[in-house]
């Protein structure tokens, strides 16, 4: 008898002629109890899939991210509908390139306004290349979303100051830097004797050539005496004193934030739309330091990295670093340079197939891709393991 032929709960069987008594009453009350069961478990099913099809339409307060646009540095990016150079230089020798340095990017899914389904967040859990996070993470509740991509754009333009700084600092061409107040905090030492804008000139008589050398010079006059800060503002000389304040981490403090302004001796002009963040300019230094030097960089070869750069070329952690391991195994990069603050991050969650060097300075990427290049042995440069062995 095939499924279609069993009896109906409640309804007779068609006569059929046999030679034994008809079954007894009891195995038909089984038969009503094995109905009750279909339909408990027909009912379970019903409910689960509505459950199921109700997760996938209310919000979660989480957002995911994952692995977003690559960009080759050496190569070209989208302006308005048109292709341009990602990097371009004028006013200085440029020689030519080959292979990739790429930069990689993290894409969020979701926002404030918008967040993604229990079901999309579900599906992001099962997938090593995403990473669930809660929205405040990214979206902080006292920032609006606008605030937040305007933030993430100011990071990037700063980034790439600090990226030509560190490549012509590598490169031993001089270039001019000023340390100006970007914001003064109330109720603050420097409260009404600095103005946003005042460039610091010298702390001491100690010449301010970077925010490092400011923060060295007030460390070093302490919270006991004042310092004498010569300032320019708007256009004039003038000389000022302000004693600093100690933190509760001890940190001494005027109570300002500073940042550096650069002059450069040529042009080096960044295109890259609707990308935001720091953490690209340690690949954008070498993209410069490739177009300016003879020879190339990478051999021809598809090297992918990340991570801060600052102006004396100290390379710096980054978000998404897991994220950016797997942008960069699916461009089908087969080398990636990755922050040693990172490497905690990165143990046990490389890709098949990409060999991760861990890199604290500018100088240890350009080491690592000049082996890489010539085809050497790359064994005796540092990976994560090796980083995380030896804190152990």
């Amino acid at each position: 008898m095939s499924e279609t032929d069993q009896p109906t709960p409640g309804v007779p069987a068609k006569p059929v002629p046999v030679l034994v008594p008809a079954p007894p009453a009891a195995p038909a009350r089984a038969s009503t109890r094995g109905s009750k069961r279909r339909t408990v478990g027909w009912v379970s099913l019903i409910a689960a899939l509505a459950l199921a099809l109700g997760m996938s339409f209310i919000p979660s307060p989480y957002v995911i991210e994952q692995p977003g646009p690559v960009f080759n540095t050496l190569g070209t990016s989208d302006h308005d509908g048109t292709q341009v150079p990602l990097i371009s230089i004028s006013g200085a020798t440029t020689y030519p390139t080959s292979g990739a340095l790429d930069m990689l990017t993290v894409s969020v899914v979701g926002s404030p306004e918008s967040l993604p389904s229990w079901a999309e967040i579900v599906g992001a859990w099962f997938d090593q290349s995403r990473a669930v996070v809660p929205v405040a993470s990214i979206y902080p509740p006292t920032v609006t979303v606008e605030q937040q991509d305007q933030q993430n754009q100011a990071q990037m333009v700063n980034s790439q100051q600090e990226a030509i700084a560190a490549a012509l600092t590598k490169m031993g061409t001089a270039f001019t830097t000023t340390v100006s107040v970007a914001q003064v905090a109330t109720d603050a030492p420097a409260t009404n004797i600095l103005k946003a804008g005042d460039t610091i000139d010298s702390v001491n008589s100690v010449a301010v050539t970077s925010v490092d050398t400011l923060r060295a010079a007030v460390t070093a006059n302490g919270d006991a005496a004042p310092a004498t800060l010569v300032i320019t503002r708007s256009g004039a000389q003038q000389t000022v004193q302000i004693t600093p304040q100690k933190a509760s981490d001890g940190t001494i403090l005027l109570g300002i934030a500073a940042a550096a302004a650069y002059q450069f001796p040529f042009t080096v002009n960044i295109q890259l739309d609707n990308v935001g963040g720091p953490s690209a300019g340690m690949m954008f230094a070498l993209g410069i330091i490739d177009q300016l030097t003879p020879g190339d960089l990478t051999g021809g070869q598809k090297v992918a990295g990340t991570g801060t750069i600052s102006a004396d070329g100290t390379v710096g952690a980054i978000g998404g670093i897991r994220q950016k391991l797997y942008g960069a195994e699916q461009s089908g990069a087969t080398y990636f340079l990755a922050p040693a603050s990172n490497c905690d991050e990165v143990v046990g969650h490389v890709p098949s197939g990409l060999t991760v060097f861990a890199v604290s300075t500018l100088t240890d990427s350009i080491t690592a891709l000049t082996d890489i290049s010539s085809g050497s042995d790359t064994g005796s440069l540092p990976t994560c393991d090796s980083v995380q062995a030896a804190t152990k």
